[in-house]
């Protein structure tokens, strides 16, 4: 008779910090390994696990634009730029997905942005 598989440290010790930030999620999505299975069960219980293939197409897509945006340039060579890179790509996405007031007013989704932008220029 096998005995189930011990839970290990390193996921169980990223659940558990993930989980103090940021409050129980409603679903999970990771690979089909075993140990982060029952870190998971251990841990999130209420917490639906996805191991579907490509079930994380959606983080992988925007991480492809920032790459697309980063190979040119070879990488970037001071921690300030890169600060100033990711939160620029992250307010972009957040203005696309709606996350502000900016832009809602635009005559079509793909406007979005430009309408914000105008909106910002308006501002300053």
């Amino acid at each position: 008779m096998s005995r189930p598989a011990a839970t290990s440290p390193q996921p169980r010790k990223f659940f558990t910090a993930a989980l103090l930030a940021h409050g129980e999620p409603d679903e999970i999505v990771t690979d089909r390994a075993a140990a982060l299975d029952n870190a998971i069960a251990d841990l999130a219980a209420g917490a639906f696990h996805n191991t579907e293939k490509y079930a994380n197409n959606r983080v992988e897509s925007d991480h492809g634009r920032l790459k697309s945006r980063l190979g040119p340039m070879r990488g970037l060579k001071r921690d300030r730029t890169a600060k100033v890179i990711i939160r620029g790509h992250a307010f972009i996405q957040n203005l696309r997905r709606g996350h502000y007031e900016l832009g809602i007013n635009a005559r079509s989704r793909h406007l979005r942005i430009a309408a914000a932008f105008d909106e910002l220029t308006g501002v300053l």
